[in-house]
């Protein structure tokens, strides 16, 4: 297939480009920057901010891919949640009316989000696609993210939403707060711990990309989760046990909002237990539901 993706140099996009390439597709890199070096993808030049892309590039490609959007790990200030608001509503806007107006039409587009879509939960209440959007900054983004793919659905294409839990990776997220206390032997629960953590792998991502492009019946949000969510303590104690590191130092819930401010309390101190069931019911099995074996993993990596 014709594959285009943004966001193809992030944490995912990179995994998730490399893992085509190997399948035998044609890529194509969405991007800012027109030094992209790698010699098997194309480029198509595109910028958000100043509503400008290559539009007649993106004639005649089977799949688009949309990830690109500003890390949402860094310390949240007024400006900075802006950023985050819109370099994901500017980009997909202008991404899907671009992609409505072609003549030769993608067949299907997926478009990131993330399961900060349904906000802060008990641990006990389990989410799946169907749950309403819940409250805060990160459920208003995702809110107005998914929004403006209703751009591409009115123009007939077929409209994917992945929302992505917390993904295993040393290089952002949760996981990259955590990482390096657990190093230096200071690592422990973060607040109560009682917070529930849906978490993927990250190289369970392009396994569950491949599925959506073949099935071609699912449409709309589709959880991108382990079916083993688990509590923030639960985690902490595998990640102690993958690190060979003592878990007993917990970081109580001010000082994480001392240290990372909205964006701690956000990531860190509230969870929800969201399930994958859009992907169970149309057969998907998961090569990583294993906590234990995806922390390994990364710690290899």
């Amino acid at each position: 297939m014709r594959i285009a993706i943004t966001g193809a140099t992030g944490m995912i996009g990179s995994k998730l480009t490399a893992f085509l390439l190997a399948q035998g597709h044609q890529i194509a890199v969405i991007t800012r920057r027109g030094a992209y070096q790698n010699p098997q993808t194309s480029v198509i030049l595109w910028d958000p901010a100043t509503n400008y892309i290559e539009t007649a590039l993106l004639e005649g490609f089977d799949v688009i891919i949309h990830l690109a959007g500003s890390n949402v790990g860094e310390y949240w200030s007024q400006e900075y949640k802006k950023s985050i608001l819109a370099s994901r509503v500017q980009s997909t806007r202008l991404l899907c009316e671009s992609l409505s107006a072609l003549v030769s039409k993608p067949k299907l587009l997926i478009s990131a989000s993330a399961i900060g879509f349904y906000g802060n939960h008990p641990p006990d209440e389990i989410l799946d696609e169907s749950s309403p959007s819940g409250d805060g900054f990160l459920a208003d983004v995702c809110r107005q993210w998914e929004e403006e793919t209703n751009a591409a659905l009115k123009g007939g294409i077929r409209v994917v939403r992945v929302r992505l839990g917390v993904v295993l990776s040393r290089t952002g997220g949760a996981l990259a707060k955590m990482w390096q206390p657990f190093q230096w032997g200071i690592g422990g629960v973060l607040g109560n711990g009682r917070q529930v953590m849906s978490w993927i792998a990250l190289d369970e991502i392009p396994l569950v990309i491949d599925h959506l492009i073949k099935n071609d019946q699912i449409s709309g949000a589709v959880n991108v989760v382990s079916p083993q969510a688990v509590s923030n303590a639960r985690f902490t104690k595998i990640l102690g046990q993958v690190m060979h590191r003592p878990a007993v130092l917990p970081t109580p819930s001010f000082a994480i909002r001392l240290l990372f401010g909205e964006m701690g309390q956000s990531l860190l101190l509230e969870g929800a237990h969201v399930i994958p069931r859009r992907l169970q019911e149309s057969g998907y099995r998961f090569r990583f539901a294993d906590l234990k074996a995806a922390l390994e993993k990364v710690k290899r990596l």
